[in-house]
Order: C-alpha cells, then structure tokens, then sequence
C-alpha cells in the first residue's frame, strides 16, 4: 500500500519547467539510501533528519556505492548557483542535480513536496510503509537572489526555537534571506558584551501598548528577552544549513530609545534628560534620537565589531529610517556638530552618520543596507536600499546606481490586514489579500535594463507591535508568505495575467502542507472564532483603511 503523493502541479513556488508524465514512479521505502556526491552533505543531512523521521526511513549513506535504490544529490557547474534538476531515472532512482549546493537543497525541497503533506510531519503518522512521487523532470531556477522575509524581534521578542521554526518555513518555500530587526525603542535584543547593560536593561520594558499605538489599552505585563552570541551563532549556523543567509539590523540613529536607556550618554544630553527614558513601551515615531558624537560613533562601531564576528552575511542593515530632527534642532551641541563638519543642516547631519558606517563596513568587507530615508542627503557607493515607502526610493536609488531590495509596504507589509472587517486580529494597515500580494511585482515597469539590474530582489516584511506572539505571526504571514515566494522565486507574467485561480488550486495542497507544520495560518473563509480579536470599539483601525490615512510604523 503506498501513501497518496502530491500531483507535480501542486508544487508552491511553480518551477520553471516541468517534463512528461512517463510511465516510472519512484519509490521511497526503507531500502532507498542516500548518494551524496562531496558538497550535497548538507541536503543529505536534512534529506535524512526531515523525510527520515516523517517516513520512519533510515535512508543509509551509500555515496560512491552506485546504490539501485537511492536519492542520488550531485553538483553540475554548468548550472546557475541556485538552478536545479529533479529527475526519475528508474522507480528506485531519483536524482537531484544543483549548479551549486543551494540548488541541490532546493531541489531536495520540491521533493519533499512531491511526497505529499505528510512529508512535513516529525514522525509518521500512518503505518504504510512506501512514499510515491510521480515521475517526470523537473528543471528550475529563482528569478531574484534575494528572497527575504523581515522578522521584527524587537516590538515583541521570539524565543530563539520560534527563530528556528521561522528558518525551516523560509527554506520550505525556497526563501534564502531571514532579515532579523534586532535593535529599535521597544528593545534591545541582541548580546553585546562590551556593552552589558543593551541586555540587562534595553532588553526588558515595563509593559507594552495593546493594538495600534492609537488604542487606550495596555498590556501590563513586562516584556523582554534577548539572543545570546551563542544564540545567534546557532541562528546562523541552521539557516546556512538550510542556505538561508542571516541579515542583521542594527537600528541607528533613529529608534534608539532603548539603547539610550541602557546607556543615556548615547542621547543628546544638552535638550533631553536622557537618565529618565526607559525602554518605550507603545508604539510609533520616538523623538529621542542618537547624538551626533565621535563617543557614540565609537561605541556603535563596537557594537558592529561583535555583530560582524556573528554574522557572515555581506550586507547589514542599519535602519536609518524615521529619524526625527527636533532634538538636534534644538541642541547646541548638534548645531555645532552641523558647523564643524560642513553638512548644511540636520538631514545631512543623519546622512553623515550613514555614510560613517558605510565607509567603516566597506573598510571590512561588508556593505551596508538601508531604508530609502538613507537616500537623503546623498549615500556612499556601495551601500543598498530596502525600499519601504513603495516604489519611488528603491527606483532612485537604482537609476543612481545603487543595489535595491523591494519590500513596499503597501504591497508585503504582512503586519497588514488581509481583509476588511472588524473580524480580522488587530486590524491595522491596509487590507491586501493574497490575491494582491500574489500580484505584487518587484520590479516597477519603465524601470530602465540598467537600473532593473539593480534589483537584487524583494522582501516581505513582519513588524510585530501587534503580533505578541507565534500564533499572531503566523496568522499574519500565512497563507500570503506562500504568494511571496512564487513571486520571488518563479518566472510569473505581468501581475495582470497571473493564474490566480491556478495559484488557489494549488494552495489547497499547501495547506495541507501548512497543517502538517502545525503552521496557524488565516483560513481562507476567514478566522476561527478563536482567531478574531476585534479592535478596541471606535478606533477607527477597524474601518478598513490605516488609522487617520497614516501607513504603520516601522
């Protein structure tokens, strides 16, 4: 008796091409073994502690061993890094041929998905002995380098197996960039040793805004916690198993309310008693702000130093957005900083700290990213945008030649409702539905050749004031996390002659998918009962459109 398997056409993202049917069906039972060719390892490893313990298969190494019953996993350079081929060779044969390492795993996923829901089990959960995937080849390759989702730890913190749990659901739909928001007003999340006190205090608050920053309830409860260097080491450790690279933000010189609480000469001292911030407990745009010292300069270049020996990722992303100006207006010392250096006003004051760290990063052989707001004032060569604010900053910056990451947030702000009515949990933001972010496109039109090659690729982006826990990110990102990733991994048509009936057919096998994850998605009828958690009556967040026309806060 054998398992039911998934039709080839249910896969999410959609690959590139896929061949056949023919008559051969491949076989996973317990005499298939694993054929690792040297630089598989890794997707061998996974191959065997994720379809071993879903099928009770031990699935033996026999690299070398020409075994007739094998997954066989092998490199071929004349495909591109991340490109792939599946093929059914004989009913006792699969193979799965990568340009690089990353495309073998990603190859190792589209067969997991071929062998059905249950594929995405810890443990069996029938008594069958045999998994079937139809047999045809499958050739595939991603449209952009760069498919990232934003991950907020700092408005509410994510235990670092929640963390882990976020790596494995990336990975399954062939998303390669986890952006960690580390650092902002609501906490400090991140171990820096010569600096003790961003944990000990920057980590916790007293108590947390419940809903919009606008609602008039509190949670009384404190809130905090924090990742351990070796906590980010084994972050990153797992994601590069999984070839999904970890980007660290460290937010400056804006949202920076717990750090100066941690340690209140980083804030501008002479216009704001500093010694009496604590660690922001509601939501929105802080007016305490870094000052524009050498000391600060060189306590966050420390900071960076312990950050860099923890990440290998090429980019790290500073923030810079949301910077406001009035305490540097008002501030002596800042008026004469402006003077000494020559930037004219305060927006050159906030683009000379941004091209410090960019000179400080490059210096090191990284690059630094931004929010578009880094774009004021000029950005030093070298230096990416995250382009937030929708299109306009990530097409500057490109056609100024500038490397870019699309995430509008009218399009892949997931914190967004996906749908209208006061049913939906916290109801912020603008409706968009996976429909629409089915239909996002990262790469505006009349965009120039030169300046689309600019793209590196897009984001989508989680910002978690009202998601105080697993279920609400979940709730929030799934099922418009699978439309993402189509977008970002498959060659789609312009976003009107998309298949989105066909993308719906699919889906239905996804969310058998998501179920065996135990992933607490949005229904597509709507929330369960336990799901709903309506805004405070009379705000008017719960009217389907941003509270006051104002967009969320980031």
């Amino acid at each position: 008796m054998t398992r039911t398997q998934t039709k080839d056409d249910d896969l999410i993202p959609a690959p590139s091409r896929v061949e056949g049917p023919n008559r051969r069906a491949f076989l996973l039972d317990r005499r298939t073994t694993l054929d690792a060719a040297p630089g598989t390892e890794t997707t061998a490893r996974w191959l065997r502690t994720t379809l071993g313990a879903a099928f009770g298969l031990p699935l033996r190494d026999t690299a070398g061993e020409n075994a007739t019953h094998s997954v066989r996993l092998r490199l071929d350079d004349t495909l591109a890094p991340e490109a792939y081929r599946l093929d059914v060779l004989t009913n006792q044969v699969a193979e799965i041929t990568g340009g690089g390492p990353a495309g073998v795993f990603w190859g190792a996923q589209t067969l997991r998905q071929l062998l059905g829901p249950d594929a995405f089990r810890k443990a069996p959960a029938k008594q069958e002995p045999v998994a079937v995937v139809t047999a045809r080849t499958i050739e595939d390759a991603p449209r952009f380098g760069w498919r990232g989702l934003l991950l907020d730890v700092s408005r509410h913190f994510l235990p670092k197996d929640d963390v882990l749990r976020y790596v494995d659901l990336l990975a399954a739909h062939k998303l390669n960039v986890l952006h960690l928001h580390l650092t902002d007003d609501q906490g400090w999340r991140i171990e820096i040793r010569r600096h003790p006190r961003l944990t000990e205090v920057g980590s916790w608050r007293a108590r947390s805004k419940w809903g919009h920053r606008a609602s008039p309830l509190w949670d009384e409860t404190p809130h905090g916690g924090f990742y351990t260097q070796d906590d980010i080491r084994e972050i990153v450790a797992y994601a590069a198993e999984r070839h999904v690279t970890v980007v660290p933000e460290i937010d400056l010189p804006g949202h920076s309310q717990a750090a100066i609480a941690a340690y209140p000469e980083l804030g501008n001292t002479d216009v704001v008693d500093t010694t009496a911030l604590t660690v922001w407990d509601t939501w929105g745009v802080n007016p305490n702000v870094l000052a524009p010292t050498e000391a600060v300069l060189r306590f966050y270049e420390g900071v960076f130093e312990e950050v860099l020996d923890l990440f290998p990722s090429p980019f790290v992303h500073v923030g810079g957005d949301e910077c406001p100006k009035d305490q540097w207006k008002a501030s002596p010392a800042a008026q004469a900083r402006i003077e000494e250096l020559g930037v004219g006003d305060e927006d050159g004051l906030q683009s000379w700290f941004i091209r410090h760290f960019a000179r400080w990063l490059a210096a090191r052989g990284r690059r630094l990213i931004g929010w578009d707001e880094i774009l004021e004032g000029g950005l030093a060569e070298g230096a990416a945008v995250s382009s937030w604010r929708g299109y306009a900053g990530g097409v500057a910056a490109a056609e100024a030649g500038h490397d870019v990451v699309m995430c509008p947030e009218q399009q892949v702000y997931l914190d967004h409702r996906q749908a209208p009515g006061d049913e939906e949990p916290m109801p912020i933001g603008y409706v968009r539905t996976l429909e629409d972010v089915y239909r996002f496109e990262p790469v505006p039109p009349g965009l120039s050749p030169e300046a689309a090659a600019h793209i590196l690729g897009t984001q989508a982006n989680v910002w978690t004031e009202v998601m105080e826990n697993r279920s609400r990110i979940d709730y929030q990102v799934f099922p418009r996390l699978a439309a993402f990733a189509e977008v970002a991994w498959s060659a789609l048509p312009a976003p009107e002659a998309r298949d989105y009936s066909g993308f719906e057919r699919r889906m239905h096998t996804h969310y058998r998918r998501l179920d065996a994850l135990g992933v607490d998605y949005r229904p597509p009828a709507g929330p369960h009962p336990r799901q709903q958690r309506p805004a405070p009556e009379g705000l008017e967040c719960s009217l389907g459109r941003p509270l006051e026309g104002t967009p969320p806060i980031v």
